[in-house]
């Protein structure tokens, strides 16, 4: 149930990884680092680099820690957590280690709170600001969302090569960039409305000061940043869109709160239409939707025009909706507006009504 919270005299509250270290070739230091936390540590390696990082995550424990890399399956689902929890025991794990992208680092996350064993975290994209959260969504065998599981604590170490980072398709950081996007738009909406944040508390001053520093962050740097992506380069402006992609978005959706832009993306994903298409850049038509919604023109151009800049979409169509039909817009805003969604913690009252009319704009 959403509540709203009194300004006055309010108990508030943030939340933050333990450690945060970020810069290229940090992987080398990931033995170093795991040997803080015991003798023995477990490596969940994503199967899509697998056969790309394994020899690098070797090396890095060439001087200790012992360790055991185990291939993840694809999905973070039940079974895959439970298997490398059951894994962890095995061998002896003082530490759990996911390594790659979201499902492989929500699994290592999942399992090591099932053990009670510190997790690092070690993403090789910075797509989504989930590596620092104490958050995994757990999915069905078959691909199908089963439910979000909330964590006791946020990763131990989040560790960021940031020379892996931009070796990867630059749609990856792209897409970052909105799910950033919505960090600042969704946080300020709660603070005006006294919605509660992943805490279940109002956040402290300083959540929403993060959330507005994510988003100049990306405005600055977020053209120059692709382009050194796309030279494979790690340099100035990327370094600073991936510490506002993973780190500031993380603590700020987390501290500050969310609201419109993500449940019209949980809407959005009703329909088979824009299932290629990545969470961010479905995340960024939800930014421009709420826009819309609070009928704030000169910020919606504002925005639009930077999406434009970082190669987001600003069409239904450029999330696969070529045919938009007054049945999927329906759709969209009835799971975009159930009860209980964080849509509601907008500062406005919020109808099914004005998200279609919203969406209806960006046709």
């Amino acid at each position: 149930m959403l509540v709203k919270a009194d300004q006055a005299g309010t108990v508030r509250g943030a939340r933050f990884p333990g450690r945060y270290i970020q810069g290229p070739g940090v992987i080398a230091r990931l033995g170093a680092e795991a040997k803080a936390f015991g003798d023995k540590a477990i490596v969940l390696l994503d199967n899509g680099i697998f056969d790309l990082l394994k020899a690098d995550i070797e090396a890095a424990f060439a001087e200790g820690p012992a360790v055991e890399i185990v291939r993840h399956g694809g999905e973070c689902s039940e079974i895959a957590i439970g298997s490398l929890a059951d894994a962890a025991k095995a061998a002896g794990a003082s530490v759990i280690i996911g390594a790659g992208g979201g499902k492989a680092l929500d699994t290592a996350k999942a399992a090591a709170r099932d053990v009670s064993l510190p997790v690092i975290v070690f993403p090789t994209i910075a797509a989504s600001d989930a590596p620092c959260s104490a958050l995994a969504v757990v999915y069905n065998e078959d691909g199908t969302v089963a439910y979000d599981t909330f964590l006791a604590r946020n990763p131990d170490l989040v560790l960021v090569d940031t020379a892996l980072i931009a070796r990867a398709p630059a749609r990856f950081l792209a897409a970052g960039i909105g799910d950033a996007l919505a960090t600042w738009y969704e946080a300020d909406s709660c603070r005006q409305s006294g919605a509660f944040n992943c805490m279940k508390m109002p956040g402290v001053p300083l959540a929403y000061e993060i959330a507005r520093f994510c988003r100049d962050t990306i405005f600055a740097f977020g053209a120059a940043a692709l382009q050194e992506c796309d030279a494979k380069s790690a340099g100035p402006a990327l370094e600073r869109v991936v510490e506002a992609n993973i780190l500031l978005s993380g603590i700020g959706f987390e501290s500050g709160g969310v609201a419109a832009a993500h449940a019209i993306h949980h809407g959005l994903c009703e329909l088979d239409d824009v299932h290629h298409h990545l969470h961010g850049e479905k995340v960024a038509i939800g930014v421009l939707a709420g826009l819309k919604l609070h009928g704030l023109t000169e910020e919606y151009e504002r925005v639009r025009r930077f999406c434009l800049s970082v190669r987001l979409p600003t069409k239904l169509a450029d999330i696969g909706i070529a045919e938009v039909t007054p049945e999927k817009l329906a759709t969209v805003a009835k799971r975009a507006c159930r009860a209980g969604e964080i849509i509601h913690n907008e500062p406005i009252p919020v109808t099914e009504a004005m998200v279609i009319k919203a969406l209806e704009a960006l046709v």
